[in-house]
């Protein structure tokens, strides 16, 4: 079913957007909610309108976004984050972290505007994002997950533990022996 977007919807699209979106998901969410309407042939003539009247706004907005998507382009984004072993992260990034990282540098990009393959990032390593600042405006950023401190296995701790307990148990069990003697 296709629709016209009146708002921006996150990980659907933005706004004045036509799109293909299964009938339920339209009929029950996006139309009563009023994020969207029908693409009739009326309503696309009227959308046509609305972005003819709003062309020295879009733009603006356009030349915003460029200028965002010039400072990406120039930024390298390396994360450092806790990674286990495998290279698997405590938790995962996901794109309300990676806003937040790029407000530290300065570029401030709603959430919304950011789609990570899979959602979330679980495994450290090199990946990209997509950034829609607008409907002509994306961008695939690339950035790095790294560890922030080498990985050391508990494996050797917890062999020396076991080592330590069990020579305990011998001796505390020789001593019993002796008090019992006694």
């Amino acid at each position: 079913m296709q629709i016209i977007l009146k708002k921006d919807v996150e990980n659907l699209g933005l706004e004045f957007d036509t799109l293909d979106v299964k009938p339920g998901y339209a009929r029950n969410f996006l139309l009563p909610k009023g994020l969207a309407l029908l693409a009739t042939p009326k309503n696309k003539a009227m959308l046509a309108e609305t972005l003819e009247s709003r062309k020295e706004v879009e733009a603006k907005i356009v030349a915003e976004a460029n200028a965002k998507i010039a400072q990406l382009k120039e930024l390298t984004l390396v994360i450092e984050t806790k990674v286990g072993a495998a290279n698997k992260l405590f938790g995962s990034i996901n794109n309300a972290n990676l806003s937040e990282e790029l407000s530290k540098k300065a570029i401030v990009i709603d959430r919304k505007y950011i789609k990570i393959p899979g959602n979330t990032i679980k495994t450290a390593g090199k990946y990209e994002a997509v950034v829609r600042l607008h409907r002509d405006v994306e961008y695939n950023f690339p950035f790095e997950i790294i560890a922030d401190a080498p990985y050391e296995s508990t494996k050797p701790k917890l062999e020396a533990r076991k080592e330590v307990i069990k020579e305990k148990s011998i001796f505390d069990m020789d001593n019993e022996a002796n008090r019992v003697i006694l």
